[in-house]
């Protein structure tokens, strides 16, 4: 199924210890490139995130944040280094005899000071292990969103292929039109140039502006290669894995095609039916950008 790189995903999961909310931000990418905002405390999980992202994903650039909180029962309990603030008395009074100016510590400076008060030590593993099973989920529904805006983009691209097959149609049915139209023009021009022919004349001249004229006409190659690609890229629609980059790839022989046969126009319609073409082109080219 075709998949975008444009999508968003946000879960929320709870345990004993407290919550875990993920939050996952992509975009269009060249490749895979995950930026990770983790808390300090959580950021030796990020080998095992990797690992799950390249189950799911292949492409696209990632903002992947995480956020936790934890429950009364856990909070970190609070201690006081009671002989170190007596002896950072005993030191202030000190330097207050040698300096005689100067303020005392307040209750805050005493409080900011390292070592003051001691944290107990948490217990994160039961939330690590959270994350990581919460992560599954997060990643999941941002796949499904990767979906839904696929397919969005399946009926899109879907639509211009059949539009830009309707023109090629009208090319085809066009050309006799075409080459008669330009035959009377030319056979005109050729009747000048013989009345105006003399024996010295090199007679290879002749037979070579012919050919160029004829090659001019002939923009036949290009309609059935603009056929060929448009197959191909509905039949790249339909397979079951990352497939941007080939279509990108398509998006280039098929404008390559449209600039040839606008080159090689020799009438006003053919002209804007090639326009139309590169237009088509260029709105499946966009949007190919974000598929993965």
């Amino acid at each position: 199924m075709l998949k975008s790189m444009t999508a968003f995903s946000r879960e929320q999961q709870s345990n004993s210890s407290g919550d875990i909310i993920w939050e996952i931000k992509s975009v269009n990418h060249r490749y895979l490139e995950p930026g990770f905002k983790l808390p300090d405390d959580f950021k030796i999980l990020e080998p095992d995130i990797r690992q799950q992202l390249g189950q799911y994903l292949k492409r696209g650039k990632l903002d992947i944040s995480l956020r936790y909180k934890l429950n009364k029962k856990t909070q970190t309990s609070i201690q006081l280094n009671a002989d170190l603030v007596k002896n950072l008395r005993k030191v202030e009074q000190q330097v207050l005899t040698i300096v005689h100016e100067g303020h005392s510590l307040s209750v805050a400076d005493i409080l900011r000071w390292p070592g003051v008060v001691d944290e107990m030590d948490k217990d994160f593993k039961p939330l690590q292990e959270l994350a990581l099973n919460s992560l599954n989920a997060a990643l999941q529904q941002l796949v499904d969103n990767r979906e839904r805006e696929g397919k969005a983009l399946y009926e899109m691209i879907a639509t211009r292929c059949q539009q830009v097959t309707e023109i090629v149609k009208q090319l085809q049915q066009r050309r006799p039109q075409v080459v008669e139209g330009m035959r009377k023009k030319w056979s005109a021009q050729l009747d000048d140039k013989l009345a105006n022919w003399t024996e010295s004349a090199d007679s290879g001249r002749l037979e070579q502006e012919l050919v160029m004229l004829a090659q001019k006409l002939d923009v036949e190659e290009e309609l059935d290669r603009l056929i060929a690609h448009v197959a191909e890229v509905e039949q790249v629609l339909d397979r079951d894995e990352a497939v941007g980059r080939r279509l990108d790839f398509l998006m280039q022989e098929l404008n390559r095609e449209a600039n040839t046969l606008s080159s090689k126009s020799q009438d006003t319609e053919t002209t804007r039916l090639a326009v139309d073409l590169k237009v088509l082109i260029e709105q499946m080219r966009e949007q190919v950008q974000n598929i993965e």
